[in-house]
């Protein structure tokens, strides 16, 4: 866990300072506690953790789902409007921007949400819905609306996305 807070901060231009460095911390240390075999010392800190989630989405508009795994140095670039689904697979070296959801796409399947690999650039206001596979060093387009897979490599722009051969933009 600590190794990962380290890596956010360093992620993170504005340090401590930057919202999306706070959300990222508390949805941290509530995945932590899925670690503790303890039910007495696992019960409060997730009391806890709801708490720090609350909070996290009331001043920074960030809402990340308690069991959604996210990989290492996530950026969140600018906060305001983020989601991210309880069941989303996130990897490493990836970007978010503001207003994305990474989110199901239907009421009869709440649990699907995409898979995002690593390296992967999502545009402000992007939407990701369903249980979609994002491959690796992947640009999606800001506003762009994406329902299918998207190959590694690949660049997603328009509503609904069209995937075209692109390069990563995401260093």
């Amino acid at each position: 866990m600590f190794t990962h807070l380290r890596e956010d901060y360093r992620s993170h231009r504005e340090g401590v300072l930057a919202q999306g460095f706070w959300a990222l911390s508390f949805y941290r240390f509530g995945y932590a506690r899925t670690r503790i075999r303890s039910r007495i010392l696992r019960v409060p800190w997730a009391i806890l953790y709801v708490f720090l989630s609350k909070v996290s989405q009331i001043l920074f508009g960030i809402q990340i789902g308690m069991n959604a795994q996210i990989g290492r140095r996530l950026i969140i670039e600018h906060f305001g409007g983020i989601i991210i689904h309880n069941n989303a697979i996130i990897g490493d070296d990836v970007v978010v921007r503001q207003g994305v959801t990474i989110g199901n796409r239907s009421l009869d399947r709440p649990l699907e949400a995409p898979r995002i690999g690593n390296r992967v650039n999502i545009g402000a206001g992007a939407k990701l819905l369903g249980p979609i596979v994002i491959g690796d060093d992947v640009n999606i387009g800001a506003n762009a609306v994406v329902l299918c897979d998207v190959p590694s490599g690949h660049i997603a722009v328009g509503v609904p996305a069209v995937v075209k051969p692109g390069r990563s933009l995401v260093s």
